[in-house]
């Protein structure tokens, strides 16, 4: 099982990225995904997850509104589009298998500050 995440960066206040999960090794088309995020100096923070068809979506209340999952099952890729971004959102960002917190990839950066 291989993810590799990116589309991370830097951002102001207000502003948007969109987060890219390639996925390999297993039948991605099967699983439920998720993305997760952590801040230095706390645990495993879980965002938003999404039914293998892509047809059903789940959110954090503290990203309801602001970020959209998606995905691209031919293309084994899932993605994160982030919006109104905010200094709380800053984090590594992550993807995950079912509703999985555990880092098993290196991840993406997202830092928010002005």
């Amino acid at each position: 099982v291989q993810l590799v995440e990116s589309g991370g960066g830097m951002v102001h206040p207000g502003g948007s990225l969109r987060l890219s999960c390639a996925a390999s090794g297993f039948t991605f088309s099967s699983y439920v995904m998720s993305w997760v995020r952590q801040a230095p100096g706390k645990g495993p923070e879980w965002i938003s997850a999404i039914a293998p068809r892509g047809g059903s979506t789940y959110y954090a209340d503290f990203v309801k509104g602001r970020f959209t999952i998606t995905r691209d099952n031919a293309k084994n890729t899932l993605f994160l589009q982030m919006n109104s971004l905010k200094p709380d959102d800053t984090a590594l960002y992550y993807c995950a298998r079912n509703y999985d917190t555990r880092r098993w990839s290196l991840g993406t950066q997202v830092t928010v500050s002005s």
